[in-house]
């Protein structure tokens, strides 16, 4: 990694120390350093704050270094550390595909950052040269969500590799749908590639949205400046806790997400044969969109009888669609029912 990219503040930062980080091994015979009540264990200590044995259930299931791993609460976390670590407010400015997940931008706004998007084509995919030609001398961070949201799709590889391998910032690539498609993936690139961040979540196919843990994998160098910058206890013990016990039985996991994928391609059949909808797109998600002859009006006539969808027609390239996320066979049988009586 170019350490030019890092803001300076951030390099120069003296992170706040935790005596639990301090410590090196040995023997413990009374923690003392916190000002922990000594009383409710386990709920009474500090969690690890690097999390080091939930980094290494990860690394054995994500075909990663625990060394290249930061757990964040949420990927949310991550993506608001990119700009706090990259991108001087007010300077620096990033380029992302549009239409793609808000909180690009919302972190961007926040941080006081430029946000240039960049549209997709009407296959929803984009070039290489595109983004690139949207940069300059201040683009610090290149965002790429594949399978993106909301098109479902996954941007073609060869072009986000021609990116990583062009760009001189860093960039991006969030895969948090990617358990639900068998195409090639990025965080395979991470050990080749010290400019590529690759976010993953356990809130999709892990069926843990609730526990709030998020992941970003990259090389070293970069995952130190995230530790140093990010809250010191930031992810609690209730989540690692959590997030360990599913770990430990990834097969289930397997077997949800092949039912996901099955109700998919059944719903999208009978949905595309609805005479509200106009086209479905392809997807490599668990969820996926629809072109409608009148978003709005479906959308308002879903919510009235408790069956809430994404309207997603004020999104760019999106005009008059919903997303719809598969959910369970009678939730997907729901949807179904309600739509063939709208008139």
């Amino acid at each position: 990694m170019d350490k030019s990219l890092v803001r300076p503040n951030i390099a120069a930062l003296t992170p706040y120390s935790c005596a639990r980080n301090e410590y090196s091994g040995g023997k413990v015979n009374a923690l003392l350093d916190a000002n922990e009540n000594p009383y409710n264990s386990p709920l009474n200590r500090y969690p690890d704050p690097l999390q080091r044995q939930l980094k290494a259930r990860i690394a054995s299931i994500k075909g990663v270094g625990a060394e290249n791993i930061f757990l964040g609460n949420g990927s949310d976390e991550a993506i608001d550390l990119c700009y706090r670590v990259f991108c001087r407010p007010g300077i620096d400015n990033v380029v992302a595909i549009e239409p793609t997940y808000g909180m690009y931008k919302v972190c961007a706004d926040i941080n006081d950052v430029e946000y240039r998007p960049v549209l997709l084509d009407d296959h929803y995919q984009i070039k290489a040269e595109q983004l690139l030609e949207r940069c300059d001398a201040n683009t610090k961070l290149i965002w790429i969500c594949s399978p993106n949201n909301p098109t479902g799709n996954c941007i073609d590889h060869r072009e986000i590799l021609r990116v990583v391998e062009r760009f001189k910032g860093i960039v991006v690539v969030d895969e948090a749908y990617s358990d639900f498609t068998s195409k090639p993936v990025m965080r395979t690139e991470v050990p080749r590639r010290d400019n590529l961040i690759v976010l993953n979540t356990m809130s999709k196919a892990w069926g843990c949205a609730a526990i709030r843990l998020g992941m970003a994998f990259a090389e070293q160098p970069i995952i130190e400046l995230f530790n140093k910058v990010k809250y010191p206890y930031n992810v609690n013990l209730l989540t690692q806790e959590k997030a360990t016990e599913m770990l430990d039985d990834p097969y289930e996991v397997v077997k949800w997400v092949k039912t996901i994928l099955l109700e998919r391609e059944r719903t999208m059949e009978a949905f595309s044969e609805l005479p509200q909808c106009v086209k479905v797109y392809p997807t490599d998600a668990n969820f996926f969109l629809a072109l409608m002859r009148d978003a709005q009006h479906t959308y308002d006539y879903l919510v009235e009888r408790g069956i809430i969808v994404r309207n997603r027609t004020r999104v760019a390239l999106c005009h008059n669609c919903l997303r719809i996320t598969i959910g369970s066979k009678s939730e997907n049988a729901a949807l179904l029912a309600a739509l063939r009586q709208e008139v």
